[in-house]
């Protein structure tokens, strides 16, 4: 009995080594300017192309700013990376969307919503996020810039199979809770290296109640529990939503394809190499309070006492939130917000902005907030639009930036300043993460969105 991942692994092995990793053929390829220049300068050396450059595609998305794209970039280092990823796709015939492309955006956000990403693939990026793509069923995980080049040159991979892990989520989530919830709560019950050489199979009713966009926030989110990657098994929805996309097969292709990405899901007695089930009814809206995502806790509950830790975990704790300017047993509500960051690669697609719209409308943004709302693409950016969320936004006082990774990480003009607080829908709180001396609270787009209105940190199920 075979478990999803099984199934696709087994289907693109090559050749196993033994006492040795596989060799794995790769289905597709996402490059962005950050980790592909010296893959691409490795191929240049060796004077070799692409082995298949129709399954390669490329676009800058973390160093792109978010207003003016149609003008120079100003930052030397952004500009450089940017050009370098335009030039080199040129030179090696490969797909590139850059800036200002309507099939630009984050990558992670791009590849779905295109079509690009397919049931069944063996999917890899230099971008840890990778694992998002799972959310489609597929095999979907992050490489280093070596592994990049090791793609370019021969479609495969050399990978060690990681042991597979299964979280099952059952019951139905309550108002307001979202996937961003479900994944931090995870979080915080297996910390941030709970899955460490496993990649994850996310299942039970609350997980296929989802919507895709759902789906992929949970998916990209795995990679913070230290999981080599995150899946969930294809299903109606997951059909329905890939049906008809640019990149999609089509006609008698699709019934065939459709075949084939119905028979993928773990059999009935499909043994995991460990296994864990949680109450969704238990998750209330989270927020972080610490620099890692598994420092979360329920927005209405307060920070964990020191009482029943070690030594060691007392000093790294205590650093954490002396970071933060926290205290043990503080209740986070009420607290102050300088800036609200709704976007990246967890939050950034049209379920986000509507969720974000959803509350706001009839209110108006909190003067003490500065609010950054960025499009995860050109595609959710017309769409937005297409919905009039861009109205309602603009009557509560928000604007909407230009897509593109953003206050994610500071790699862009996007930086929170140091000692502000910003409640943010990315997915990494680390010292710094959204620039030096910045502090990061973690949370959905609703927390995000009671923040941007209150101007404090507010339980979502209390406002209209």
């Amino acid at each position: 009995m075979n478990t999803l991942f099984d199934k696709i692994w087994d289907k693109h092995v090559i050749a196993t080594v033994t006492d040795g990793p596989t060799q794995l053929y790769i289905d597709r390829l996402y490059c962005h300017e950050v980790t592909s220049p010296q893959a691409f300068d490795g191929m240049r050396k060796r004077g070799i192309k692409c082995f298949r450059p129709d399954k390669i595609y490329c676009m800058p998305d973390h160093n792109t700013p978010t207003h003016d794209q149609d003008k120079p970039i100003e930052d030397p280092i952004s500009k450089a990376q940017v050009d370098t990823l335009e030039s080199n796709a040129k030179e090696f015939g490969l797909a590139h969307y850059g800036m200002m492309d309507k099939k630009n955006g984050i990558i992670h956000v791009v590849g779905p919503e295109r079509g690009l990403t397919l049931p069944g693939m063996t999917i890899v990026c230099g971008d840890s996020h990778t694992s998002t793509h799972g959310a489609l069923g597929a095999i979907a995980f992050g490489i280093g810039t070596s592994e990049v080049e090791m793609v370019m040159a021969s479609q495969c991979i050399l990978q060690s199979r990681p042991k597979t892990m299964r979280i099952n989520v059952e019951g139905s989530l309550g108002k307001d809770v979202t996937a961003k919830d479900m994944a931090l709560y995870m979080m915080a019950k297996l910390t941030t290296s709970g899955a460490t050489g496993y990649f994850i199979e996310y299942a039970g009713e609350a997980v296929r109640s989802l919507s895709m966009e759902g789906r992929l926030t949970l998916c990209n989110l795995s990679i913070e529990m230290g999981a080599r990657g995150g899946m969930i098994a294809p299903d109606e929805k997951t059909f329905a939503y890939i049906q008809g996309r640019e990149n999609t097969p089509k006609g008698e292709e699709w019934e065939k394809a459709l075949a084939y990405w119905k028979t993928l899901k773990s059999d009935d007695e499909a043994v995991f190499d460990k296994e864990f089930t949680f109450d969704a009814t238990e998750i209330e809206p989270m927020i972080t309070y610490g620099t890692n995502p598994g420092m979360g806790m329920g927005i209405t509950q307060h920070i964990p006492s020191i009482e029943n830790m070690s030594e060691t975990e007392k000093i790294t704790f205590l650093k954490s939130l002396e970071y933060m300017g926290f205290q043990p047993g503080e209740s986070l509500l009420g607290k102050k917000v300088d800036y609200v960051f709704l976007g990246a690669c967890t939050n950034g697609r049209i379920e986000d902005f509507r969720a974000f719209a959803s509350l706001v409308k009839g209110h108006k943004k909190a003067d003490n907030i500065t609010a950054w709302l960025v499009p995860g693409s050109w595609m959710v950016d017309e769409q937005i639009r297409k919905e009039g969320i861009d109205l309602i936004l603009h009557e509560a006082g928000f604007e909407i930036r230009q897509p593109g990774c953003s206050a994610c990480l500071a790699m862009n003009d996007d930086k929170v300043p140091a000692g502000k607080y910003a409640v943010s829908t990315s997915n990494r709180n680390f010292e710094g993460r959204q620039g030096p001396g910045s502090r990061t609270l973690l949370a959905s787009p609703l927390v995000a969105a009671a923040a941007a209105i209150t101007g404090i940190i507010t339980d979502p199920r209390t406002l209209c």
